[in-house]
């Protein structure tokens, strides 16, 4: 993975490229003060400053050329405004010419992502690095690239590399890290504690058995948070078996237990002060002979039983176990992410991970880090008049909505009900992968949500330097 630390660097006036930033307003002001040979440049490219655009401006010494760039607003550059140019431009150091790149930053880093681990031959390109002399803003952005570098690896690997043992791995590697205690639950352990999270796991080969993943990190007297994540290594829908269109991406459904394992290592190598509950139930969809059926009634962790609708619709069980386990600490807060239903996308696309909670600030919260981070979420209604699509005649409740309509919010209502009363809860259905590519943001593996969460919970409880 990148060095990202290697990306940013304290400006001391070493030598590098200036980087002239204009917008529509500053363009004609800025030009009047270029060389007449940077203008005649400028007109025979038809250079024009429309938003993320850029040209080369030569100079008499071939080594000091410059580069000129469009964005929407110079006073207020977002996480994107500098991303193509760190993707494109040719290796070497950079500065901002009379300004700090402020959120840019973190564009500037993310763009030079590269997955590399399967390529006979890896990306050979060099570094562009940018120079800033608000040294305090580095490492916290260089921590926040890091984190989403780690969902798009973790995402990006073949499920077949990327099963429950290799989640736990990763877990085990965070948790040492940065002093957490690592709590891995199998075998009849699982099947009697997490009947739910074993149900849906148990016709893997034994080398992908599902497991109960825990981090617990942080001071017994600090606020109780709890990060839950679904782990499901590889979807293949179970005995619902999903058609070859459908099946092709679930390498990806392991991607809520990716974001909640990068967020806790957000929260804990910047020393946040909570009590922190980091739980990823990791399992493989898969059949077999074992395979738990339409018509099956699961008990689950909380003693209601749920009677399975559809094989497909196993992330909410997992998440049912995991989430009963999290209420058991009595955590003030839970926030969970998961790649939960194809209806979220149909509603808000592939960008806008949808978000479900129980209380108005918290959702206020998420969506302000979501504005401040550059990572949108869009609030959909726990609407409780559509609860009774998951009634059944059989158990407690099912697992699949008696309704072809409202699917994300029927999945949002089963997980409700293993949220403990007085929790404050948020959840995200994301959908962890990008089908395109846009600057800053390859196409693939995709961390959504990540930073609005994490933002969340900076401003709810890092009171360093607050009045």
């Amino acid at each position: 993975m990148t060095d990202y630390s290697d990306l940013i660097q304290p400006d001391k006036g070493q030598d590098a490229h200036t980087i002239h930033l204009v917008d529509q307003k500053s363009y004609d002001g800025w030009l009047k003060e270029r060389s007449p040979r940077e203008r005649a440049h400028l007109a025979a490219v038809g250079f024009k400053p429309d938003a993320y655009v850029h040209a080369i401006l030569p100079a008499d010494d071939p080594d000091r050329w410059a580069v000129v760039t469009s964005v929407a607003n110079i006073e207020s550059l977002s996480a994107w405004c500098l991303a193509k140019l760190g993707q494109i431009l040719p290796e070497g150091r950079y500065r901002l010419h009379d300004r700090q790149p402020g959120a840019a930053l973190f564009g500037w880093m993310s763009a030079q992502y590269r997955f590399d681990t399967y390529r006979s031959k890896p990306t050979s390109k060099g570094p562009r690095v940018l120079l800033t002399t608000d040294v305090g803003a580095i490492a916290p952005m260089v921590a926040e690239a890091r984190a989403v570098a780690l969902v798009r690896d973790m995402v990006n690997t073949p499920a077949a590399d990327m099963g429950p043992a290799a989640i736990e791995k990763e877990a085990a590697r965070i948790a040492k890290a940065h002093g957490g205690t690592l709590t891995v639950t199998k075998g009849e352990a699982l099947e009697q504690g997490y009947p739910m999270i074993h149900a849906v796991g148990r016709a893997a080969a034994k080398h992908h058995a599902p497991r109960l993943v825990e981090i617990a990190w942080g001071k017994e007297d600090h606020p109780r948070v709890a990060l839950v994540g679904k782990g499901i290594s590889f979807d293949s829908g179970g005995l619902d078996i999903k058609p070859a269109s459908g099946m092709r991406l679930m390498k990806k459904d392991m991607g809520g237990a990716a974001h909640v394992l990068a967020l806790a290592e957000l929260v804990m190598a910047s020393g946040l002060p909570v009590r922190l509950h980091c739980l990823v139930a990791a399992a493989e969809n898969a059949i077999s002979s074992d395979a738990f059926r339409p018509g099956d009634v699961l008990k689950s962790r909380k003693g209601l039983t749920v009677e399975i609708g559809n094989t497909d619709a196993e992330g909410r069980l997992v998440l049912g176990d995991a989430l009963t386990k999290a209420g058991e600490a009595k955590p003030e807060l839970i926030v969970d992410f998961a790649t939960l239903t194809g209806a979220a996308r149909v509603a808000l696309g592939p960008d806008l991970p949808a978000l479900f909670a129980n209380d108005d600030a918290l959702a206020d919260a998420m969506l302000a880090g979501g504005t401040d981070r550059d990572d949108p979420l869009w609030r959909m209604p726990l609407w409780d008049g559509y609860a009774e699509y998951l009634e059944t005649d059989v158990a407690d409740l099912g697992n699949a909505g008696s309704s072809p309509f409202a699917g994300t919010i029927t999945a949002a209502l089963f997980l409700k009900r293993f949220v403990p009363d007085g929790a404050l809860w948020a959840h995200l259905d994301t959908f962890a992968w990008r089908p395109t590519a846009k600057p800053g943001r390859p196409k693939g593996g995709a961390a959504l949500g990540l930073r609005a969460a994490w933002a969340m919970l900076q401003a709810r409880y890092d009171r360093r330097g607050k009045a």
